[in-house]
């Protein structure tokens, strides 16, 4: 397949949520107002199951962006031809998805653009007839429950904390489902909105059906410079001042805590480092504050070694972070696969975009929502260390669930 791509400056200033139409096609990466929009399918790749996908994915785009003509007017990260997709967590499960669009609507540092991607003999794309307007009132969600029932799931956390204390493990991450249904379909784009509004410091993302706003950056890449946003240990938010501050030092003050965080951070800087010798970390974790909870967060920059990488190789190499699966990474996903009793599908999993140049962001699928039609399923995860508590996990999991149970019970409320 042949491809001529051109990328234009254009005159936009509306929200990017607001310029999609409503398309069942729809995509979008957006944080603080900058990001991509995307509709319509120039093609889709299909990298397959297995632990090869990621590079399976990668060679197919470059073998397509081998035989594009391009015409890039804007020249920044994102411009040209680009793909959005999202993985499997399991490398095993099928379901991963690589879209290249038709038209893509993207902004960084104040400067709006315009690509459109067409296959050789297809008409040009046509501009959208109307914007995606927001919902008007739709039918409430109604909440069916887990794959694992509260209490079978409580002692998963339990075995795994025996096998944690019994040397088996440093850390394993355990994440459980909720069941939703509604008489309508739920309404991708006006979730995205919602939650970029509750969120604008998260990456809202929407890929073929996924829809979240994640905390978590895996991996940031443009040019050589990269960037990685580690979270792990997670506390509540009060609307008391004083009561919020103490809920925020008493996570920095966390042994439980920090030491789940450390995991986490050291399996992201274990694989930067022989990649970028001037790799630089937060030399403690720091606070995130988010609208319903804290995170302690440890950030990394640094520059590849190798200008050649693509983003595409350290998200590969990277996933999954001992944030989402565990410590030793073979061992912890044996557990996962042994205690958690559901398929992850493509929750705690790579989500984001590339383009032909190599760069890209890319996040991890959490705070999110697997959408079809009129059923959705939404996931949380905790990290289980020797020191963790069945019941405080599990109290975890459902302060997390609240951020998107509060999106779906707003599409209700207008």
């Amino acid at each position: 397949m042949r491809l001529t791509v051109r990328t234009t400056p254009i005159e936009e200033d509306r929200p990017l949520l607001e310029v999609l139409p409503a398309a069942p096609d729809a995509l979008a990466w957006i944080r603080d107002g900058q990001g991509l929009v995307a509709w319509g399918t120039a093609t889709r790749l299909d990298p397959g199951p297995g632990a090869g996908r990621f590079d399976r994915a990668r060679t197919a785009f470059e073998e397509l962006a081998a035989k594009a003509e391009v015409d890039d007017e804007v020249r920044r990260p994102g411009t040209g031809l680009v793909a959005v997709a999202s993985f499997s967590f399991d490398a095993a499960s099928p379901g991963s998805v690589v879209t290249v669009p038709r038209v893509v609507v993207g902004r960084r540092d104040g400067v709006t653009w315009r690509t459109e991607i067409v296959p050789d003999g297809a008409p040009a794309p046509a501009s959208p007839s109307r914007p995606g307007a927001p919902s008007t009132r739709r039918d409430r969600p109604r909440y069916a429950g887990s794959s694992l029932p509260d209490v079978h799931w409580l002692e998963a956390v339990a075995r795994a904390v025996a096998r944690i204390q019994q040397g088996e493990a440093d850390k394993v991450v355990l994440a459980r489902d909720h069941a939703v249904w509604s008489r309508e379909p739920f309404d991708p784009l006006d979730l995205a909105r919602r939650l970029t509004a509750r969120f604008p410091r998260c990456h809202t993302f929407v890929v073929d059906g996924l829809v979240g706003a994640t905390p978590e950056l895996l991996l940031a890449k443009h040019g050589r410079a990269v960037t990685s946003r580690v979270l792990a240990g997670t506390t509540g938010r009060s609307h008391d001042e004083a009561q919020d501050a103490a809920l925020g030092a008493a996570l920095l003050a966390s042994d439980k805590d920090l030491a789940e965080h450390a995991y986490a951070a050291a399996s992201v800087s274990e694989v930067l480092a022989p990649r970028c010798a001037d790799l630089e970390g937060d030399g403690a974790p720091r606070l995130l504050r988010l609208d319903n909870v804290q995170h302690l967060a440890t950030t990394y920059h640094g520059h590849l070694d190798d200008p050649t990488t693509s983003v595409l190789d350290v998200v590969a190499a990277l996933h999954p972070t001992a944030a989402v699966g565990g410590t030793p990474r073979d061992v912890a996903l044996r557990m996962i696969a042994e205690l958690e009793g559901m398929s992850r599908g493509r929750y705690a999993a790579p989500v984001g975009w590339m383009d032909a140049a190599g760069d890209g962001e890319w996040g991890i699928a959490l705070r999110c929502a697997e959408l079809q039609g009129a059923r959705a399923r939404l996931f949380a995860g905790v990290g289980v260390v020797a020191a963790s508590l069945p019941e405080a996990e599990l109290e975890e999991t459902r302060l997390k669930l609240r951020a998107m149970q509060a999106a779906l019970d707003a599409e209700t409320a207008d």
